[in-house]
């Protein structure tokens, strides 16, 4: 119970911190992941020696729990900030980012990963999966705040975040291929994965969540027209729903965390969360509340041995998946993407392609499932060097960014 204790007190201080620094936090250099991880690193094993969470019997399932739940939270903020017709006026963007720029991520952190690392090209397939999404819980720090909607384009944002929202889900069949092929024989393994993961496990997960959402929403205005709503608050009921698609999603064996984001869009359409959630400051709360968590928990367990074993490979690998893994992709198919009208915007789109807690799931899920542990640690290595470098990138660049705009809009009035 001590271990407990000392769990809340650093998790309800260190919102606490933030909550009341989030504007200095929001304008520096120091994002809240980055900052979240360096206090869990200096409570864990490797510093204060304050909290151990293997010592609790299995730190990477609870990592994984913890992932999940964040995530599903972090896709129901961003569905609610999205207008409620986003997804289907630009759904062709969407698709050129989750048809072609997702699965060309795949392949390029893939390849990369077995040319640094000597992998079985199976095994890279593994570790490219992981990192292959576009994470929303550190994107939200970049589209969300005083300084991205001060600087940075509201298409832009609503791409970005709509991107994030959808690929954490649809990664999972990527990542579940390479499984697959690793434990049954081909034949088998393309059938079943074109059969139950895409067909049930996404397709379900996506009907399940429709329908929960939809109902949920059409369930809210019946309650509000009766008045049977007493001091209704938007955010425990956008919090209920999503923990209800979490849980029906997983009892059914489909994938829950995409179920997740089409509750939300879903749910957005009957009852205009949009406004709704800006009145109570969801998405605010959320990137606060469920940040910390996360970050604290994978700063307490980093496998610093692992990363070392790695050696120079490892840091290079996670360099060049940064430079490589996103911008050349966003670059190609810029044509096809009506949001990225100048050049530094489409820059900043290929640059900002942040990895973090849906790497984290994911690496967690390739352990438990395969017993083989290269993808987390390469994988959270790849974690730990994005969280710095877009960390420290993203309110410069905002900046940078803002001030071009700025100066362009001067130069066309002269």
């Amino acid at each position: 119970m001590e271990q407990l204790d000392v769990a809340l007190a650093v998790v309800g201080g260190l919102v606490l911190v933030v909550g009341l620094l989030s504007s200095p936090l929001d304008r520096s250099w120091l994002s809240a992941p980055l900052f979240a991880f360096a206090f869990g690193v200096a409570l864990g094993p490797h510093g204060l020696d304050a909290l151990d969470p293997m010592a609790w019997g299995a730190g990477k399932r609870l990592l994984e729990e913890t992932a999940r739940l964040t995530l599903g939270i972090s896709l129901m903020g961003i569905a609610l900030r999205l207008p409620p017709s986003y997804p289907f006026v630009h759904w062709r963007s969407l698709l050129v980012l989750l048809g072609i720029a997702m699965p060309a991520m795949f392949l390029i952190s893939s390849l990369l990963t077995h040319w640094m690392l000597g992998l079985p090209l199976l095994m890279a397939l593994l570790v490219g999966g992981t990192i292959c999404a576009t994470d929303p819980v550190v994107a939200s720090s970049i589209v969300t705040g005083g300084v991205a909607k001060e600087n940075l384009p509201e298409g832009y944002r609503h791409l970005l975040s709509s991107e994030s929202g959808a690929n954490d889900g649809l990664a999972y069949p990527l990542v579940l291929l390479p499984i697959l092929l690793m434990s049954l024989p081909a034949g088998d393994a393309w059938l079943d994965w074109l059969g139950r993961v895409w067909l049930w496990e996404v397709g379900g997960g996506v009907l399940i969540g429709i329908v929960l959402g939809w109902s949920t929403g059409r369930a809210l205005q019946w309650s509000e027209a009766r008045g049977f709503l007493d001091q209704p608050s938007f955010l425990s009921i956008t919090l209920a729903l999503t923990i209800l698609v979490l849980g029906v999603g997983e009892l059914l064996g489909t994938n829950s965390i995409l179920g997740v984001f089409a509750a939300g869009l879903a749910f957005d359409q009957e009852v205009g969360g949009k406004d709704r959630s800006e009145e109570d400051n969801v998405q605010e709360a959320v990137n606060i509340l469920l940040t910390m968590p996360i970050f604290v928990l994978f700063g307490l367990i980093a496998p610093w041995a692992e990363w070392w074993a790695l050696g120079a490979e490892g840091l290079v690998l996670a360099l060049l998946v940064l430079a490589l893994r996103r911008l050349p992709a966003i670059l190609l198919l810029r044509p096809w993407l009506p949001t990225l009208r100048d050049w530094p915007i489409t820059l900043i789109m290929g640059w900002f392609g942040p990895i973090g807690v849906s790497a984290l799931y994911y690496a967690t899920l390739v352990s438990s499932r395969t017993g083989y542990d290269l993808a987390w640690t390469a994988g959270t290595l790849i974690v730990l060097a994005s969280m710095i470098v877009h960390g420290v990138t993203a309110t410069p660049f905002a900046y940078r960014y803002g001030h071009w705009r700025r100066m362009q809009r001067e130069g066309t009035q002269r």
